[in-house]
Parts: C-alpha cells; structure tokens; sequence
C-alpha cells in the first residue's frame, strides 16, 4: 500500500517548470538554488552579496553554484560598466536551459 501525502498550497507558493529538478546533470545544490532564484521577484537583487544574504553558503559557494548553473545554460551573466565606472551585471534566469544559436553569416 502507498502513502498518500497531501501539501495544501494555499499562499506564498512558487509555481515552477519541473526540467532543472528532473535534470541529472545538476547537482541538488544548483536544483536548490535556482528553485530558489526562481521563486524571487524579478527585482531581486540577485548579485553574489544579495543571494548570499540569503543563504548560509558563502561568496565562494554561491559563485561554484553559479557558474554549474552558467555551464548548463540555466543562467547567463551579462558583465558591464554602470554609469559610475562599477561593473554591473544582468542575472538571466531560465526554467529550462537557453543555448544561443549562432548563424553563419557568409
């Protein structure tokens, strides 16, 4: 016989493609974390301080989950200078791995 567990979701719940969970090629921290990202609003601070206030990882932690996250195209970083000279970086955040295609122009 199996056991039946009912969740009731009532409020404060994230709803989620299930790709990057059912994806063998994450490891549960990358799952974890980007179930996380996904879950915050679009105006989130999601910069290595921002997550890591948020998490109890460290700088380095959150950067090795990031750039598994990079490497199997679930996230892409987009590097460049600000007004005052500071880098700045755009977190594009994806549900299912994004590839960029790239056309041969000849």
């Amino acid at each position: 016989m199996m056991s039946v567990f009912k969740i009731e979701k009532n409020q404060n719940y994230t709803v989620m493609s299930n790709h990057h969970l059912r994806d063998r090629n994450l490891s549960y921290k990358a799952k974890g974390l980007l179930s996380f990202m996904l879950s915050l609003p679009e105006d989130w601070d999601y910069s290595l301080a921002g997550l890591c206030s948020i998490s109890k990882e460290n700088r380095d932690g959150i950067r090795s989950i990031l750039k598994e996250l990079q490497e199997h195209h679930y996230v892409e970083i987009e590097k460049f200078r600000g007004d005052k000279g500071y880098f700045e970086y755009n977190y594009l955040i994806y549900e299912v791995p994004h590839f960029i295609i790239l056309k041969n122009i000849l």
